[in-house]
């Protein structure tokens, strides 16, 4: 995480017997921009809320109709002609007391919350406590203290008026230092990615998988656009921030010397297609449409039959968004400013999305155990030169008709991209559908302009940056050790008759397995979302606590009883989590908050060596679960074989793991594993080994128990 940079604190005393407010003006003009950038969303909003709510007519005619309703209520002419008076008579009487019950759920609900902040506020200290002995632990115990005392109080007050300024006192703070000031690489580092259904491929034809998805994804965009889109509900009840959509479509990250900047545009009208080294700009409505499926299939098999070669410097030129920021950012600056050049990268960072038209065939055999691995690898990294990672998301389309998406991060987060990609799979599969030769159903129409080539002048110096790049990039890649593991024993079904929650149980399993694959436990990170409240990102759940420790120490202790690991530290661990998860998710988490403090220090100039020592230990059990049936549009009971296979990402430490996991339908749970091949203390594959031995003996003490 790039540091915040340091600034000279201004101090103002009123008296020394009356208010001491001390406040930097640094942080003072950092939270003023968080104010300002605040309130022009807030402006936006309310303009596309005008325009969206009297859609599709204009606020002009609108403005007519509300001074004609005005008249006729002024000359009291009534225009329906006695029509309103006969419907009010017939409609029966409404009962509004449901909507008494709904306010009434929602304040409960909000109370709630609030004790929930109150009487379960866990600790930094305590969720390092199972990691430290006795003493470290009371170093630690100092140290915090020392920072309550001072200068916490003082960091807390610039929070305070920040939360009372900015729509949220974390998540544009979070964009910018923990994404967008990276100067270091964002393939594998920062984007993650998406796969396909697992078993089934609907049509083996390239070009007509692509016309589909690419139209499916046209009809979410509009969808988007036009505010169609149900918001998804916490426990079916309280809406949550639909705000990180917004910038889904249309939008690339810029890189910059010292910082990008995400660039966000309004409708576009093409993407751009990269085809073995080669660029294609394909214009996405005709006479004002969007064009059909069998056009869009069309225009692609017109870019997988042209046989023209890269120009000079173009095959891997994708790989300067692979590399560091900061030569991309110079390369961006010196060569792409003006010209053909300029002309053609605009293409891209302006384009609706990116599509990658993959030359190599990818997905899940089951007679290949490495084949979800290296089909993960692909979707990750690629060939390090064939995927825009700058772009929002960038579509993988490969030649046995399989797809993925990969992602950049600093936009929003794995929920979001997840809720399009369901809607693309079901309307693809369910909707669109293939005729009996594969191809896209509808007419062909031949009139429509071929894709365009994208022209590049790149000169050696530049072509040389590129070559470094790519070679960095590589490098990165190369060390990516990547498993897929399918746990198909059992899954949420048979958990929940274990009167366990899923996740809980997951995580413990990760507990055991991490301790039998290293001995030790470590400091373990759990993704919870946060968007209950407005442009929440997400809250850490610290996954390994004492009671975690002590479930999984009973575990690998012969001596220790069915009975006493079932009844006492079992139920302890499960709930323990299922808490820790409901505080993250309600805004009672920690590690955002330590976040900001941390950076509200770099501002003002004071080190703090609580802090310091907090946003440096290494993650080194990184954990998210991949939601599953945010739109329930496809019906895994009727169709089992219609299951995405989740996603997931890169390794975060060095000498850790990466597991990403979903719960698919109640018989399967799918482990997208990384870590790296230079560390000789991790191994993907015996780790997801030992994740399954972990969740077999978790069952087996449940087993074990019922027979008891």
């Amino acid at each position: 995480m790039a540091e915040a940079h340091q600034a000279v604190a201004f101090q103002f005393t009123v008296t020394p017997d009356g208010i001491d407010l001390q406040l930097s003006r640094e942080v003072l003009k950092h939270i003023y921009l968080s104010g300002v950038t605040s309130w022009k969303k807030r402006a936006i909003r309310f303009k596309n809320g005008v325009l969206t709510g009297v859609y599709p007519a204009s606020p002009s005619s609108w403005l007519i109709v509300v001074i004609a309703i005005m008249s006729t209520m002024y000359a009291r002419i009534d225009p329906s002609r006695g029509m309103i008076d006969r419907i009010k008579t017939s409609l029966p009487v409404r009962n509004h007391s449901n909507i008494l019950i709904y306010y009434e759920c929602w304040k409960q609900f909000c109370c709630l919350i609030y004790l929930m902040n109150k009487r379960l506020k866990r600790t930094y200290l305590e969720s390092v406590r199972p990691l430290l002995d006795d003493e470290q632990y009371k170093q630690m115990e100092t140290v915090a203290n020392d920072f309550k005392k001072d200068p916490a109080p003082k960091f807390q007050k610039h929070l305070k008026l920040k939360s009372w300024w900015a729509t949220n006192y974390v998540s544009d703070w979070w964009e910018e230092y923990i994404y967008l000031r990276g100067r270091d690489p964002i393939m594998v580092n920062s984007n993650f990615y998406t796969m396909d259904l697992l078993y089934v491929i609907p049509t083996h034809r390239q070009a007509a998988r692509a016309g589909n998805v690419v139209h499916a994804m046209l009809q979410y965009r509009r969808k988007l656009e036009r505010g169609e889109l149900t918001p998804l509900r916490a426990l079916g009840i309280v809406p949550m921030c639909s705000f990180q959509y917004e910038r889904m479509f249309n939008t690339t990250r810029i890189p910059g010397i010292e910082t990008d900047f995400v660039q966000h545009l309004k409708d576009r009208k093409h993407l751009v297609v990269y085809h073995r080294g080669r660029f294609f700009k394909v214009w996405l409505y005709y006479g004002g449409r969007h064009l059909w499926p069998s056009e869009l299939e069309l225009q692609f098999q017109r870019i997988l039959d042209d046989k023209s070669e890269p120009q000079p410097g173009e095959l891997k030129l994708p790989s300067l968004t692979a590399g560091n920021r900061v030569p991309w950012a110079r390369a961006r600056l010196k060569y792409f400013t003006e010209g053909i050049n300029q002309a053609s990268l605009e293409a891209i960072e302006t384009a609706a999305f990116f599509l990658t038209l993959d030359d190599e065939a990818h997905g899940y055999d089951p007679e290949n155990i490495r084949s979800l691995d290296l089909y993960a690898k692909s979707l990750l990294h690629g060939k390090c030169y064939d995927r825009w990672f700058d772009k929002s998301f960038t579509l993988i389309v490969y030649k046995n008709g399989k797809i993925g998406v990969n992602t950049e991060h600093s936009w929003a987060d794995s929920p979001i991209i997840g809720h399009m990609w369901e809607y693309v799979l079901a309307t693809d599969c369910f909707q669109l559908g293939y005729t009996a030769e594969g191809h896209c159903k509808g007419d062909i129409n031949k009139s429509l302009a071929t894709p365009t080539r994208l022209q590049w002048d790149i000169p050696k110096a530049c072509q040389e940056i590129i070559e470094s790049s790519y070679m960095i990039a590589k490098g990165i890649a190369n060390d990516v050790d990547f498993h897929g593991c399918l746990f198909n024993e059992f899954g949420k079904g048979l958990i929940k008759k274990c009167r366990t929650s899923p996740d809980a149980f997951i995580q413990l399993a990760l507990q055991l397995a991490h301790y039998r694959d290293k001995g030790e436990f470590c400091l373990t990170y759990e993704s919870s979302m946060t968007r209950m409240f407005r442009e929440g990102r997400t809250e850490t759940v610290r996954s390994c606590t004492c009671e975690s420790t002590a479930f999984v120490r009973a575990m690998e202790d012969e001596s220790t009883t069915v009975r006493a690991i079932y009844l006492q530290t079992q139920p302890r661990a499960a709930d323990k989590h299922q808490n820790m998860y409901r505080l993250a998710m309600t805004g009672a988490g920690i590690d955002r908050h330590l976040f900001c403090l941390y950076i509200v220090s770099k501002v003002m100039g004071i080190d703090s060596p609580f802090l310091k020592q907090v946003l440096s230990e290494p993650w080194r059990l990184s954990t998210s679960q991949t939601p599953q049936q945010q739109l329930n549009l496809i019906d895994i009971q009727k169709f089992p074989k219609y299951v995405g296979a989740g996603g997931g990402f890169g390794p975060v430490a060095d000498d850790g793991y990466g597991v990403s996991y979903i719960i698919v339908g109640e018989n399967l749970i799918t482990f997208h594993i990384s870590s790296k091949f230079s560390s000789p203390e991790t191994d993907s594959f015996r780790f997801g080994q030992n994740i399954r031995q972990a969740m077999l003996d978790i069952r087996a003490l449940f087993n074990l128990k019922e027979k008891m």
